[in-house]
């Protein structure tokens, strides 16, 4: 119920959202608007006002607006009384309309992201520190490529990685392609080729990772006493950084090292007071998983701007992400980015009713990232999308002529196609996430 309902409010205000920056545009340029709806028909509940229909639709899954004159078929130039029509009104009006639509949502994703921010946020310490190799896994893509700890890595397929955010983006979005490393070792520059392997935690969106992790650890805070980890001599504040020589970085590795290990001896690499050791415990069981009786802690650090600041920090962000987002379609193109990290409505509703589930800061940092790739999806220039219809005035500007309805016909026909073809691709990929319907493909 809880992700049926976020997945409602989530994309029901997205598309709301969007509507409405193209029924307040229609209402600033002179377009009657002959309805306004939120949700979608049947229509349970209307008013209207003035030559506007206002409804609420029994399906809340966004909404629309009817302008008049905006369909080819009902609309003769050759007639008097088109001026309050959308295709009666010059390109220039007509582009402001178009525009506004995905405009709404990227003001939506700035100010959602600002409001995220000025509440304060815990980040990974290394996540803007630069590349440097703290540890390379056994038998990992880096190890076999001869990457080295020291190593800094500055740049992904000649692209430059300045912090671990943007190398994490890089390689994940190249999961089983080659991609080049360009790296500094003792301060010679090197290239490597590297390809990475599938996240075994990520295997549903197809991340790619190569093995290798920052210079950090999670910490334990506390001990449980008269738990293992007390009697084989862990103390509060000691830094883990291995288990059974397998270098650890977060506090999930840890946690799966220790339930992975019941009642077995484990040998704990720590860093205490500066000092390293090794510590030995022996596990207990609590249910089917190890214990040995800690808390755990990753190197995070905390963030809290000021309003004006946050401001700032979110047009930052919204410009990265959107750059992002322009790469990743760019790499769908060039086949450097795999299809399978394409999310459709089912995998929304899944990350919706998980986010909804944590907290509204995860839901409204969810929801800003996904009016940013809404914005700008409906940009590009795609028939039947609002950049479909800005590149076709674009080119009919070109042209100086309009089109025939004949052509725009068939334009935005192989627009259709192609997006549809989309939706079932990403809509495949939704279904292959789902365990069930794995068991009905034999051939995955």
């Amino acid at each position: 119920m809880i992700t049926i309902l976020a997945f409602i409010f989530v994309l029901g205000v997205l598309v709301f959202v969007h509507e409405l920056g193209h029924f307040l545009a229609a209402k600033r340029v002179g377009i009657r608007v002959l309805k306004f709806q939120l949700g979608f028909n049947p229509t349970i509940v209307s008013v209207r006002r003035g030559d506007t229909e206002y409804g609420i639709g029994a399906l809340p899954l966004g909404g629309y607006v009817k302008m008049a004159g905006d369909n080819p078929d009902e609309y003769n130039p050759e007639e008097p009384g088109h001026s309050d029509e959308f295709l009666g009104k010059t390109k220039w009006e007509r582009f402001q309309v178009l525009i506004m639509g995905p405009a709404m949502n990227l003001i939506l994703a700035f100010v959602l992201t600002a409001i995220v921010l000025y509440q304060g946020v815990d980040m990974p310490a290394f996540l803007d520190q630069p590349v440097v190799v703290g540890a390379v896994q056994p038998d990992s893509p880096a190890l076999k490529a001869g990457v080295q700890v020291g190593d800094r890595i500055i740049a992904v397929q000649d692209r430059n990685v300045d912090t671990w955010e943007q190398f994490s983006i890089a390689i994940g979005s190249r999961p089983n392609r080659e991609v080049s490393l360009t790296l500094l070792r003792d301060g010679v520059q090197q290239r490597k080729s590297v390809t990475p392997t599938v996240m075994p935690n990520q295997s549903r969106f197809e991340i790619g990772d190569i093995g290798v992790m920052p210079n950090v650890h999670p910490r334990v805070p506390t001990l449980v006493a008269g738990d293992p980890a007390e009697k084989g001599g862990m103390k509060p504040g000691d830094i883990v950084t291995a288990v059974d020589g397998n270098p650890i970085i977060s506090s999930s590795q840890l946690k799966e090292a220790i339930a992975k290990r019941p009642n077995q001896s484990i040998a704990f690499s720590v860093i205490r007071n500066g000092a390293p050791e090794t510590v030995h415990i022996t596990s207990t069981q609590h249910g089917t998983t190890g214990w040995i009786g800690i808390t755990i802690q990753d190197e995070s650090k905390s963030i809290r701007p000021g309003a004006v600041e946050a401001v700032v920090m979110s047009a930052q962000k919204n410009v990265e992400y959107a750059e992002l987002i322009f790469q990743t379609v760019w790499g769908l193109l060039t086949r450097e980015t795999s299809p399978k990290q394409l999310m459709g409505p089912v995998a929304i509703a899944q990350m919706s009713g998980e986010a909804a589930s944590l907290s509204w800061i995860a839901l409204f940092s969810l929801m800003a990232s996904l009016s940013l790739n809404l914005g700008i999806l409906n940009l590009l220039p795609i028939p039947v999308l609002d950049g479909g219809h800005i590149f076709i005035m674009a080119l009919e500007g070109l042209a100086r002529r309009d089109f025939s309805k004949a052509v725009k016909e068939k334009m935005l026909l192989a627009g259709f196609v192609a997006l549809m073809m989309l939706m079932a691709a990403v809509i495949y990929n939704d279904l292959t996430r789902i365990t069930w319907f794995q068991h009905l493909m034999p051939w995955r």
